[in-house]
């Protein structure tokens, strides 16, 4: 306050000097100008330098103002990271909780907090990810239970499971949407069923030693990071699964050696740009992958078709390596011209 009054009487007396200056001027180097002209252009020219200090002063106030609704901005910023990291905290504590409802409702906060702050979303989807990782078996696998209660247990549980595979596809971004991110999916070991991430953009998808039952598709997905199954099995037990990965782009590498396939697959004309492997990879039902696109390096080795094989109008455009590929006598094989392949 005592700068102001500083700045107000420096300014009234800078306009007293000025008023008085020019009029003495005017009056000493102008004969025709009269006193009352001389007075009058004084006073112009004093109020131009009061209109100065006005100007000042209002810049100074906006800036001041400016910095105030900064801090009040980053204070507000501040406390939506408060509750948010205090939403995540109690959501991830309610996962762990005995009842099946709750654990879905805790599900949908840590997908609300999601949309509500995008920046969240790769690490909700890394919760969302290590739940499905957690171990699991149900009677539609295979299992058997020595108790009806534990039976009930494990259906409460597989729709709590169902419930974080459809957020996890939920908070994926579709897939052409150039501005979006790729999110990461790490689904090591992971039980699936009924798995559609079709028409997704996702970056790193990790798959290795998963168990994917019934339909899983992937179709017109665009995978930009690199794409493990390694030893994955589709369909084993009394779900027998459909693979669908028809009109995708892997744009890096796809690994799907050892992968046991014991449902009808499918990848028509997907592109493959970056290296691909299906070694040592069993295909125990039809299987197509018609107008697929090859456009590295491509390992077949030791890769078996047991059922109906369709591989035509596919393109290779780097090498590839088909030693040891075995097929079934019993079905229709259609593999590239040139190929050796050992019936059996």
């Amino acid at each position: 306050m005592g700068e102001r009054k500083i700045g107000l009487v420096a300014t009234i007396a800078i306009a007293v000097v000025v008023l008085l200056g020019v009029s003495a001027a005017l009056m000493v180097f102008d004969q025709r100008t009269t006193g009352a002209d001389a007075l009058r252009t004084g006073g112009l020219a004093a109020g131009s330098v009061v209109a100065l200090y006005a100007l000042w002063l209002n810049d100074r106030r906006r800036r001041t103002e400016e910095q105030r609704q900064a801090l009040e901005d980053r204070r507000v910023e501040l406390d939506r990271d408060r509750i948010a990291d205090e939403r995540f905290a109690r959501a991830i504590e309610l996962l762990g909780h005995e009842t099946d409802q709750v654990r879905v409702g805790a599900l949908h906060a840590l997908a609300g907090l999601a949309r509500n702050r995008p920046d969240y979303t790769q690490t909700v989807l890394d919760v969302l990810c290590s739940y499905l990782r957690r171990p699991f078996t149900h009677v539609r696998y295979g299992a058997e239970f020595e108790t009806r209660a534990e039976e009930d247990e494990a259906e409460r549980m597989l729709q709590v499971r169902l419930t974080a595979q459809r957020l996890v596809v939920e908070l994926l971004p579709r897939a052409g949407d150039a501005d979006a991110p790729a999110y990461d999916l790490d689904l090591t070991g992971a039980m699936l069923e009924y798995f559609d991430v079709a028409d997704r953009k996702i970056g790193t998808l990790t798959l290795r030693y998963g168990k994917l039952f019934s339909d899983n598709n992937f179709s017109r997905c665009e995978f930009h990071g690199p794409v493990w199954f390694t030893s994955a099995t589709i369909g084993p037990g009394r779900l027998y699964g459909r693979f669908r990965c028809d009109d995708a782009v892997f744009h890096q590498l796809a690994w799907f050696p050892g992968v046991e396939f014991n449902g009808r697959t499918s990848f028509r004309r997907t592109r493959f740009t970056g290296t691909t492997k299906f070694n040592e990879t069993r295909f125990s039902a039809t299987v197509s992958m018609a107008d697929a696109e090859f456009h590295a390096h491509t390992d077949f080795r030791e890769a078996h078709f047991g059922a109906d094989t369709d591989l035509s109008g596919t393109t290779f455009r780097g090498e590839v390596v088909t030693t040891g590929i075995t097929t079934s006598p019993d079905h229709d094989v259609t593999m590239p011209a040139g190929w050796t392949v050992t019936t059996r």
